[in-house]
């Protein structure tokens, strides 16, 4: 089983219960790490946290969102060891586990539906990695990670 990190901004808050509801059908652990209701927070906060639960192993993967997905994106890719990609249809999700493995994805509540959300979250979750010559490319980007992340 595993466990997937889900967090949100007052943003992001609209596609939270679908995103949990479809992980736990496939079979996944949820920790919820709020936020919990539409009262304005800062998604940095959120997208860091996600993102260092990911990085320290105490989750397998992470789900965040925001109004687009950008800005919890860039917070939570700043932590060193996360590939986060804001993924807007079930194309761009499974490509982005296929290709980059990506350990994030990023939603945004005010630019796809709840619906949609479903769809993205079960095609990213149930896509695999493929490896091979795309392994290069995220070795590369770790060298760039050891050289900036002191």
């Amino acid at each position: 089983m595993m466990k997937i990190a889900v967090g949100c901004d007052h943003g992001g808050i609209v596609l939270k219960e679908s995103v949990v509801k479809t992980l736990e059908r496939l079979g996944a652990e949820v920790v919820d790490l709020g936020c919990y209701s539409t009262d304005s927070v800062d998604y940095p906060e959120y997208g860091e946290k996600v993102a260092r639960e990911v990085a320290s192993g105490r989750a397998d993967a992470g789900v965040i969102m925001c109004g687009t997905g950008i800005g919890i994106s860039i917070a939570a890719n700043k932590v060193k060891g996360i590939r986060a990609a804001v993924v807007t249809n079930t194309y761009m999700a499974q490509l982005t586990k296929n290709h980059n493995n990506a350990n994030i994805i990023a939603l945004g509540g005010r630019v796809i539906s709840p619906k949609e959300a479903e769809a993205i979250v079960e095609a990213w979750y149930t896509a695999e990695y493929e490896g091979g010559r795309h392994q290069r490319r995220l070795d590369m980007i770790s060298r760039i990670e050891d050289e900036n992340f002191k």
